[in-house]
């Protein structure tokens, strides 16, 4: 149902009014101890409503075009049989894998078999039975419904996700695999698919977690993931994004590092209307290390925006961000990091880069690096570029027999390959080289 007339305060209520027949589906999930969590978390969204171009942390994101749409909660699963899983997986990976259909857990197409002992590894639903008591030391406990509308919404809405779990000195040997799938071909609707990882000490795990959709439609995405990394944990985390190009996808990631931790976030925007990346890191132990780098390629009237926030709270932590978007006919950007180093964190580092390449005179990038420091002996750095093929290279590659239409697009690449070349698996590296090149393919910038 589409409204071009908004009212927030009527699309507010559409939705309070959506929990409230979200709750009769849930029967006895009702008397769930989870449910006064749901009940604080729409209580909260009531309180802050939607957010606006008035606030500064929203001011480049008009998020009207979604508030025209009154989305309906997913209710009955979709058949399995009409997904053709072969074009989302990973070559070679036939273990550790989590689907969800319209943010509903499909059994049927996931694998649950781990290869490594003691692991973890669940649908959320399936979690709130059989390791209650993981759920009830993490789950919500990092993602703040209280100043966030839609971690609110997800928070109230929470259904179903995946739960990962590794205890202490455990390695996974292949990566996990997340995959959210949205059949966008019959009707619109709205998910909100909650992810909990956590990751004991000593302990090492690979995640993806990826967003595909089947069909064209308009929908609404709007996950949370937390993660937990313990004393000594490495966690290397790459989020594919490859929504319908007339979806609304909003995200929100919540880290929680201990002590010597080591994250490393990547993630890939290729698809979407609307996209809004929220990424919170807070290193709360001495001698973590952050390395966050992203990757946006949007054309056509695509929107995407990336906020990232890093919370240096303890002494000797290092964070390395690499952020780059390329951005044709009358796409937008948008880039804003923030570094906070509180007082007692001293000794830190701090590098924080954007760079963006505009193919268009009509698109657009906002660039917005901050620093927030409140410690003296530190070392912190932050810049932004906005810039467009450099016609030297493309004359030097001329120069050597290149045609200019492929000049161009190896210039592009090379651009791109800087981040890419950090996933530090083959196989997923090379899927997403592959999905970044049919995505120049098809805005005509073949490689």
């Amino acid at each position: 149902m589409v409204n071009k007339n908004v009212d927030k305060q009527d699309i507010k209520n559409w939705y309070l009014s959506e929990f409230a027949r979200f709750e009769q589906r849930l029967h006895g999930g009702k008397s769930h101890p989870f449910h006064n969590t749901r009940k604080n978390a729409i209580a909260a969204f009531s309180k802050l409503g939607f957010p606006h171009v008035k606030m500064e942390e929203w001011r480049y994101t008009d998020i009207s075009q979604l508030l025209q749409h009154r989305f309906q909660f997913a209710g009955k699963a979709v058949d399995p049989s009409r997904i053709d899983l072969a074009p989302f997986l990973f070559e070679g990976l036939n273990a550790g894998l989590l689907v969800f259909i319209n943010g509903q857990f499909s059994p049927e197409l996931s694998k649950l078999e781990f290869p490594v002992k003691d692991v973890f590894f669940s649908d959320l639903a399936g979690a709130f039975e059989k390791n209650p008591s993981l759920i009830e030391d993490h789950l919500t406990r990092y993602a703040d419904s209280s100043n966030s509308a839609f971690t609110a919404l997800n928070t109230a809405f929470t259904r179903d996700g995946a739960v990962i779990y590794l205890p202490d000195n455990r390695t996974a040997g292949k990566p996990v695999d997340i995959l959210n799938i949205s059949d966008a071909r019959d009707s619109s609707f709205v998910s909100h698919p909650r992810n909990l990882i956590v990751v004991g000490k000593n302990s090492r795990v690979e995640i993806v977690e990826s967003y595909y959709a089947v069909g064209d439609g308009v929908y609404f995405n709007n996950p949370v993931c937390e993660l937990v990394l313990a004393e000594n944990a490495v966690v290397d985390y790459l989020r594919i994004q490859k929504e319908s190009e007339a979806a609304f996808h909003i995200s929100t990631t919540q880290v929680f590092q201990q002590k010597d931790s080591v994250f490393t976030g990547m993630n890939i925007d290729l698809g979407g209307g609307l996209v809004r990346n929220s990424l919170n890191v807070l290193l709360n132990g001495e001698n973590c290390q952050t390395k966050l780098y992203g990757y946006y390629m949007v054309s056509g009237s695509q929107f995407v925006d990336n906020h990232t926030y890093i919370d240096h709270a303890r002494p000797h932590g290092t964070s390395n961000q690499l952020y780059k978007g390329i951005l044709a006919d009358s796409a937008k950007g948008v880039f804003s990091g923030i570094v906070h180093v509180r007082p007692d964190a001293q000794k830190t580092n701090a590098f924080q880069q954007n760079k963006n390449l505009l193919l268009s005179d009509n698109a657009e990038v906002s660039a917005k690096p901050q620093l927030k420091i409140y410690a003296d002996d530190v070392r912190c750095t932050h810049g932004a570029t906005v810039g467009q093929i450099d016609e030297k290279a493309v004359f030097y590659l001329r120069q050597r027999g290149v045609k200019k239409e492929n000049a161009l697009a190896m210039l592009r690449y090379a651009f791109a390959a800087d981040v890419l070349d950090n996933i530090g698996t083959d196989v997923l590296r090379l899927k997403v080289d592959r999905l970044v090149k049919e995505k120049f393919a098809r805005d005509k910038g073949e490689v």
